[in-house]
């Protein structure tokens, strides 16, 4: 009887593996020994209301220590497809980050938190459910030598990630997504809509005073492009709801496109992208002053950042070198002011200025040493140089703001952020 009962349990089980075509455990381990400079300076200097002013010259804040996905995200997942028939499967994926430097993993309380679904596929395309990665952040990723791991990593990613408070840049939780069938001649396309899940209430009025609670935290967004032999070009665009004031009839929100292409010439692969993101309000109620039909409407600072980049690998061997340059520029929208607001306007003596706009540069290289399929050496270098304000770093502590000597009575001193320099020397490993 014991025997008959095993075999049952057996035969049960052979047919549930069967039913599941495929369970696969998958991950990235990547650790690598990384290092950071960033440096500020003064550039305050004695004046006429304060002639005893001290510049401190130039602070610099320096790590050094082990780190992980330098390279390639670490990563731990599981995924598994069921042949349902008919050219239909239902697939699902969780995947974990992985802090293997220290034994971390997920990220902001998520356990999955880089890509967890499920989904139907078939000849009509794929159907898609839960936290996935944007359409807007793909061409970020696919068109940069480095991706978006690492010191390397472009200042497209860096200034758009979480630009205004967007967190849904990369990926985005509680959405619905589709991707168009693979077999449409090189043409690929992916659209997403993620609910905002913030309460309803009726009457309106009921809506409880606070910031934030009508529409903050939706996302919608897609992503069309054409891949054939060497050339892969792609455009998306995205709109993430980043704030809401209900009884004000504020919605505020970050819309995002880029466009990117690479071209693989054999010796050297091409790569480029251009971006913008802007910050925009949108108001229903816009009249703060009905007296006044011609000034009184009021108006809001609608910032962005554009970028670009340009880059190549170029195989040598077992090995590959990877070189980027991109640039950033943030518009802040501000209107110009008097230098000396108490007193009146004078063209020569107290004139209109505008502060010069935020913007960046960054050259980054590497290389990729594969020492099989599975496991790879790499080195990369970069370097950010910062003008009129911006403060992007490749990693590492923040730059030093304000600063005041202990061995001085001087004022403490407003620093301006300079330069931003890293390295990343590891090892990647895939299973």
């Amino acid at each position: 009887m014991k025997k008959t009962l095993v075999a049952l349990a057996a035969l049960a089980a052979i047919g549930t593996a069967s039913a599941q075509s495929s369970v696969t455990l998958f991950g990235v381990l990547d650790a690598s020994i990384s290092g950071y400079s960033n440096k500020a300076e003064d550039k305050n200097f004695p004046t006429l209301t304060n002639p005893e002013y001290l510049n401190v010259g130039h602070v610099t804040t320096s790590r050094t220590g082990l780190g992980n996905s330098g390279y390639n995200a670490s990563r731990l997942g599981f995924r598994g497809t069921e042949d349902l028939g008919g050219g239909m499967a239902a697939s699902f994926w969780l995947e974990a980050g992985l802090g293997n430097d220290q034994g971390t993993a997920g990220k902001d309380g998520m356990l999955f938190n880089r890509r967890t679904t499920v989904s139907l596929s078939g000849p009509f395309g794929e159907v898609r459910l839960g936290r996935d990665y944007t359409p807007t952040y793909w061409n970020d990723t696919v068109f940069d030598p480095f991706g978006t791991n690492g010191v390397g990593t472009s200042l497209v990613y860096s200034a758009n990630n979480g630009y205004k408070g967007n967190t849904n840049y990369d990926r985005a939780s509680n959405s619905v997504g589709y991707f168009l069938p693979p077999n449409l001649g090189g043409f690929y396309g992916q659209l997403m809509y993620s609910f905002h899940e913030q309460a309803k209430y009726s009457p309106g009025d009921a809506t409880p005073h606070e910031l934030n609670n009508s529409r903050t935290g939706g996302y919608v967004g897609g992503r069309f492009g054409y891949a054939t032999g060497p050339l892969d070009v792609a455009a998306s665009y995205g709109s993430s709801t980043v704030g809401d004031d209900f009884y004000d009839g504020l919605t505020s929100k970050v819309n995002t496109w880029n466009l990117g292409a690479s071209y693989d010439f054999g010796p050297v692969k091409l790569f480029g992208e251009y971006s913008q993101a802007k910050y925009k309000v949108s108001d229903s109620n816009p009249i703060v002053d009905i007296t006044d039909p011609i000034n009184g409407f009021r108006s809001f600072n609608e910032p962005s950042v554009k970028g670009w980049l340009v880059g190549a690998t170029v195989p040598v061997g077992a090995g590959l070198i990877r070189v980027s340059y991109s640039s950033v520029k943030y518009d802040l929208d501000e209107p110009a002011a008097l230098v000396n607001p108490g007193a009146a306007f004078d063209p020569i003596a107290n004139p209109l200025v505008s502060n010069p706009d935020p913007k960046a540069n960054k050259f980054a290289i590497g290389y990729v040493h594969n020492l099989s399929k599975r496991t790879a050496l790499y080195a990369s270098v970069a370097r950010i140089s910062n003008k009129d304000g911006a403060g992007l770093t490749v990693g590492g502590p923040n730059f030093v703001t304000q600063y005041k000597p202990t061995f001085s009575t001087a004022e403490a001193a407003a620093l301006t952020p300079k330069t931003s320099t890293g390295y990343d020397i590891g090892i990647r490993h895939t299973f």
